[in-house]
């Protein structure tokens, strides 16, 4: 058996169907959606894709179970807005925080020049009551109110600040509100560096002991190599003891194009030691959120550390 054969059957079936079903049952969700899960070609807000996400979204509420949004976007909107409403030829994300922002931006901010971070945290200001308001509407089709949380790192490392996050939390939940967090960018400096919102969401989901955490990306999975580029990638199922494979195999193969699933494997992999299940998905995928709803193999599975060691 090859290296790639391994990795692809990396998990037990059996032990895969089953986290698959308990990931179905979730009663908390928290749903993590990256820049480009939310932004076109040209790096602004793309209504059409923040409305499929919420539709998506409200199927796991009318299935009556608790969400928890985390949303990147807020300076793709910021760019877009200035587009449109000033005349401020604001330029792509690219151009304003670097090239490197490429593929799934929100994972790969690391321009150290301080004039191109002034211009990002600058747009996300703009954008995020701009991405709020059309969240806002969005929602509004269905009824459901939300509530915007901005968050830093600092934030979930301070005792008093992520209990106060944590209350918030539960008395929003517990209105029947889905709450929408982004990370601070107009402070947090650190996070629009390193672009921390998968990790930031790993810390979130066990924090407030979440069933479930799925990442929602412009890629259906983990695969093999990129597969907008090489045609033979192919979709690692599942992930539980081959982990250390997958990342040595996402490590030797991520370009600044690719890069950023690799924060979303740490993220995933991170809920899976204390034994939350997770799952990396497209977000363009028909209907995705239901299919894992349903218990249908849907992008990368990652299995709790406990579902395999109890094996």
């Amino acid at each position: 058996m090859s290296d790639v054969d391994a990795l692809i059957g990396g998990v037990d079936p059996e032990i895969a169907k089953s986290v698959r079903e308990r990931a179905a049952a979730a009663e908390r969700v928290l749903v993590k959606a990256g820049t480009n899960s939310l932004t076109d070609e040209d790096s602004r807000l793309d209504r059409v894709k923040l409305d499929k996400l919420v539709a998506d979204v409200m199927d796991l509420r009318e299935r009556g179970k608790e969400v928890v949004l985390v949303s990147s976007g807020a300076v793709g909107a910021g760019i877009g807005r200035l587009d449109r409403m000033n005349g401020v030829k604001a330029g792509t994300r690219e151009e304003v925080i670097g090239a490197d922002g490429a593929a799934d931006s929100d994972s790969h901010r690391r321009d150290t020049d301080a004039e191109p971070i002034a211009q990002s945290q600058a747009l996300s200001t703009v954008g995020q009551s701009h991405l709020m308001r059309h969240y806002t509407q969005s929602f509004e089709r269905f009824d459901q109110t939300v509530a915007q949380i901005l968050l830093t790192g600092q934030d979930l490392d301070t005792p008093e600040r992520f209990r106060n996050f944590q209350n918030t939390i539960e008395t929003l939940l517990a209105w029947d509100v889905v709450p929408i967090i982004n990370e601070n960018d107009a402070v947090a400096v650190d996070e629009l560096q390193i672009g921390d919102n998968d990790m930031l969401s790993a810390s979130i989901a066990t924090g407030i002991g979440v069933d479930l955490l799925v990442t929602l990306t412009d890629v259906d999975g983990v695969y093999t190599g990129n597969p907008k580029y090489d045609p033979d990638a192919t979709l690692i199922e599942a992930v539980g003891d081959n982990y250390d494979a997958v990342q040595r195999l996402i490590d030797e193969s991520a370009t600044d194009a690719f890069g950023g699933i690799r924060t979303k494997v740490e993220g995933a992999h991170d809920v899976s030691v204390h034994g939350i299940p997770a799952v990396i998905a497209g977000s363009g995928t028909s209907n995705v959120l239901e299919r894992i709803a349903t218990a249908k193999p849907t992008g990368t599975l990652f299995v709790p550390t406990s579902e395999e060691t109890d094996d």
